[in-house]
């Protein structure tokens, strides 16, 4: 597909070499060219989902797969450990070509949409989307894995677009009755909420003098003056401090994020007609988690859990994955001992065996504790005897991220399971560990935690695409079921209440679909902690 302006585009089919299979084809109105093809289960070839998917969605039209050229691209650049690289279908095929590689343009949301399917400064060209897909299917081939790693990430570009058009229920109602209760009534414009305002007063009382609670620098300087020196007023620095003021302020601070990140001001601006909906950017974190662009869609906090309610008569389906990326990494180890407790419910549960018992140390929180550490380089005070401990019974788990974080502090590059690919490490970076000392050592060691966790975190990713990719299919074939929500490891589906079992059992069928994908054969286990409920707040 290349989108045109006014609505128009080319279509051009392939075989499944990627080689044409006919000539390109003008079509006037290419969502309905799109909704006529659909039945035949294409998959469909296009620059960016990002930028085309959005229109289709508006005029009704969905599709059920899709190869997203961007992203691949992006994919691909990093593994070659060229990150940042321009990655549009204009500037591989200019490397192609061995012509100026132009840079990419802005993204979608900070540029105005010049036509209905946002084709950027010009309208796509069929003849580079064909010959820039035949060159990644050339180069993906020759990567195991790969490409189940770009099919993952297109499916989860569609995902993606289809969180944001059909966004996640939100009652205004709820929201506003909950910053009410936490914060007093609305205020007018610029005036801070009656509970702030109260604290405030309190605050200056208790310095005996005027401070502005929402400055660092006045609390710092009343500190000072009041024979308590602060170094700062971060809140584990105030939590040492003994000072009337102290616990003022550590509320003030809570209720103060609440007005300024989820107040009505956001409650404005990103909820229309029952629906929070906010833009998912797809690999927007080098690991492969998500970013969001706007709202602050993946850090909802918990209290704000209340407003997300089901229509009357639908319910929501929440699922997490329980413990995932510790059971990610005995299933990338292939660890047999370590394996086999990661068969079973609770993974921590199950390795307390290995842990001493009797300490002040539950063996479970011991468990948890060694295992956090391996992952993500923790390695001093108890953590230190925990980890011995971790690598005298699970040495190939063990084995497995130190050899991670030694091709790290090396400044080598490591990978995902299907080929997700960690940034190089910088020239400054170079520069300080060649130099030698205290700060090179540090640098060596922080790059050793990155990678170490790098290869489980992003291989979590990818479990987590193939998860997404095989609950909409299967969401797709009962019908009305809408995922809305989607966080790292936690999906939340929208459905009517009619089909909340059938939800409910297609979660954990897709969790076992993504295992046998990425772990053929592993008997490791990927729970999914699943709750049928009317409001988010009383899932689990």
């Amino acid at each position: 597909m290349a989108a045109g302006p006014d609505g128009g585009g080319v279509l051009r089919p392939l075989a499944d070499d990627g080689v044409p299979a006919g000539p390109a084809v003008p079509v006037p109105d290419l969502a309905a060219a799109v909704a006529a093809r659909e039945p035949d289960a294409p998959r469909w070839v296009w620059p960016a989902t990002a930028r085309l998917y959005p229109a289709l969605l508006r005029a009704g039209v969905r599709v059920a797969r899709c190869h997203d050229l961007e992203l691949t691209e992006a994919l691909l650049v990093g593994h070659a450990g060229r990150h940042g690289e321009p990655r549009s279908v204009a500037a591989a095929s200019a490397r192609l070509r061995g012509e100026p590689v132009p840079g990419d343009p802005p993204p979608s949301a900070e540029r105005p949409q010049r036509s209905l399917f946002d084709t950027g400064p010009e309208p796509d060209d069929i003849d580079r989307v064909v010959e820039v897909h035949a060159d990644q299917r050339r180069r993906t081939a020759a990567l195991p894995g790969f490409a189940l790693l770009a099919a993952a990430e297109s499916a989860g570009a569609l995902v993606a677009a289809e969180l944001a058009a059909d966004g996640l229920p939100w009652s205004a109602a709820r929201h506003d009755a909950l910053l009410t209760e936490r914060l007093g009534p609305r205020p007018a414009a610029g005036m801070r909420p009656k509970r702030l305002q109260d604290l405030a007063d309190r605050i200056a009382a208790a310095f005996g003098s005027r401070v502005n609670p929402d400055s660092p620098a006045q609390l710092v300087k009343a500190f000072a003056a009041a024979g308590c020196p602060v170094s700062s007023t971060r809140a584990h620095v105030l939590k040492q401090t003994d000072h009337p003021a102290v616990p003022l302020l550590l509320e003030y601070k809570e209720l103060a994020r609440l007005h300024t990140a989820h107040g009505w001001a956001w409650l404005d601006a990103w909820v229309r007609d029952g629906r929070f909906r906010t833009e998912y950017i797809v690999g927007g974190v080098v690991s492969g988690r998500w970013a969001g662009h706007g709202g602050g869609a993946l850090q909802i906090p918990r209290t704000l859990r209340r407003a997300v309610v089901a229509d009357p008569g639908w319910k929501l389906v929440v699922a997490d994955a329980a413990q995932l990326e510790p059971r990610v990494l005995a299933a990338l180890a292939g660890d047999r001992a370590f394996a086999d407790a990661a068969a079973h419910g609770d993974l921590y549960a199950a390795l307390a065996g290995a842990f001493p018992s009797g300490g002040a140390v539950a063996p479970r929180d011991q468990a948890k504790l060694a295992l956090l550490s391996a992952m993500y380089g923790g390695g001093t005070g108890d953590a230190a005897g925990l980890l011995a401990v971790l690598k005298q019974r699970f040495p190939d788990a063990f084995e497995y991220v130190e050899t991670a974080a030694r091709a790290g502090e090396r400044g080598h590059l490591v990978r995902s399971l299907l080929g997700r690919t960690c940034p190089p490490p910088s020239a400054e970076w170079r520069a300080l560990t060649s130099a030698g000392g205290d700060r090179a050592a540090a640098a060596t060691r922080g790059r050793g935690r990155f990678t170490r966790n790098f290869v489980v975190q992003a291989t979590a990713a990818d479990w987590a695409l193939a998860l997404l990719g095989a609950l909409r299919r299967r969401l797709t074939a009962l019908g009305p079921p809408r995922l809305v929500f989607f966080q790292h490891d936690e999906v939340i589906v929208h459905t009517p209440a009619a089909f909340a079992d059938a939800v409910a059992a297609a979660v954990p069928d897709a969790a076992d679909e993504a295992r046998d994908l990425l772990f053929p054969g592993t008997p490791v286990v990927f729970p999914m902690e699943t709750s049928v409920v009317d409001c988010y707040a009383d899932a689990k």
